[in-house]
């Protein structure tokens, strides 16, 4: 028996399921489709959303050859002799080509890819589950347009079960399934289509019964709910950027679901990595000593890893999420590079400058002011350039430890 995510793709736009977005009736994909109007387009989105699926529908709308590529496996020259039979398709308006995993395809082959799309040889639709902006020639993008895949809700998956089961008992196989079992493998796919029809497969095959009974029982069984999430994908970042959102907006229930969901996929550096981060960014002088206290969370986490790490990193998010906030560090760094890179910002101050040598004196490099030697341990002198006079960086936020560090500087600087 052919794999059910094969046997059961369906071939008219109308079976189509999910991506309402962009396919329902009345948008401009749904339309260019159905007019047989195909454009150079990129499909973008996680795996088992429907992108080569859709790919293969549109090949039985247009009147051009199809063929279809993987760029893990192929390579330019598998382009060119595509290229090479143009001539010998008799009765076909040209070529469509889809290449699943763009990506894949290095910068080399990229650009020789656009001479093919530029001069209308190839009428190119591409898929790739990572950032099309970030992974794809930015010349080749700029002739394609983008259409975003977005993970299926389980009620789109449920119908599309419901198809691909009556299709097989009108082929004769004998099959009863309960609705609940259609939801259980419509949560427990987490929006992937092809992992919940290789689900529906299993339960199938591995029946010896005349009669396959698809239960949630049975499904249970099978042991496909303990899914593990993309370890370093473009869903990782998606979820690091959701974590740090969570904390930052103090909201330490969403930031623990992240997390839970980064835990999956086993990423133990990666997450760490962005705890670090927050701390400095996110909690900063408003509670300077998270710095300390995450560092050493992350050391535990490291020595005694997974699974019991995730009881650590549970206690770093928790703990970030409800602490006061202040970006006032991440800003000021972010202000001082900016102004490198976008004016004149001068010399150093000569006093400021190294005089532990022999003829610095000569050099004039004299006049610096030991603050320790003044009440306070603080005297009155210039320390930016001349250029960046009265400049300021960093500006104090509305919290206890800064207020207070503001409160003492004004009466000493006074």
């Amino acid at each position: 028996m052919r794999p059910l995510a094969d046997l059961m793709r369906p071939t008219k736009l109308e079976d189509f399921v999910g991506q309402q977005h962009i396919l329902s009736q009345g948008k401009p994909l749904y339309n260019l489709i159905k007019s047989k109007n195909i454009c150079n387009c990129i499909f973008y989105g996680p795996p088992g959303t429907g992108k080569t699926t859709l790919a293969n529908i549109m090949a039985n709308y247009v009147d051009k050859k199809f063929y279809k590529l993987n760029a893990t496996t192929a390579s330019v020259k598998d382009i060119q002799e595509i290229t090479k039979s143009l001539d010998n398709l008799l009765n076909y308006g040209g070529v469509v080509l889809y290449i699943d995993e763009l990506q894949h395809f290095n910068k080399k082959q990229q650009q020789a890819l656009l001479e093919f799309i530029e001069d209308g040889r190839i009428t190119l639709i591409a898929s790739t589950t990572e950032n099309p902006y970030f992974v794809i020639h930015k010349a080749i993008i700029s002739r394609c347009n983008i259409f975003s895949f977005e993970p299926l809700k389980a009620s789109d998956i449920i119908v599309g079960l419901q198809k691909s089961l009556n299709n097989l008992i009108t082929e004769g196989i004998e099959i009863k399934y309960s609705e609940k079992a259609l939801e259980y493998i419509g949560e427990i796919s987490q929006g992937d289509y092809r992992k919940a029809y290789n689900i529906l497969e299993l339960a199938i095959n591995s029946q010896v019964r005349l009669v396959k009974e698809i239960s949630v029982e049975y499904i249970e069984s099978l042991g496909q709910s303990n899914m593990r999430s993309d370890s370093d994908g473009d869903e990782f970042y998606n979820l690091l950027s959701a974590l740090q959102k969570s904390i930052r907006g103090s909201n330490p229930d969403a930031a623990i679901h992240y997390l839970a969901r980064l835990i999956q996929g086993g990423n133990i550096a990666g997450i760490i990595r962005r705890i670090s981060v927050i701390a400095a960014e996110d909690i900063g002088l408003a509670h300077p000593s998270a710095l300390t206290v995450v560092n050493s969370g992350i050391e535990l986490a490291l020595k005694v890893g997974f699974p019991e790490a995730r009881i650590i990193l549970s206690e770093l998010v928790i703990y970030l999420a409800t602490l006061p906030k202040s970006n006032s560090a991440y800003l000021a760094i972010n202000f001082a590079i900016n102004d490198l890179e976008t004016m004149h910002y001068g010399d150093i101050p000569i006093h400021l400058k190294d005089g532990h040598y022999q003829g610095a004196d000569k050099l004039g490099v004299k006049g610096y002011k030991y603050p320790h030697d003044y009440e306070n341990h603080y005297v009155k002198q210039e320390y930016l350039p001349l250029e960046l006079e009265n400049k300021r960086y960093y500006i104090e936020q509305n919290n206890k430890y800064e207020e207070s560090i503001k409160k003492y500087w004004s009466a000493v600087k006074k």
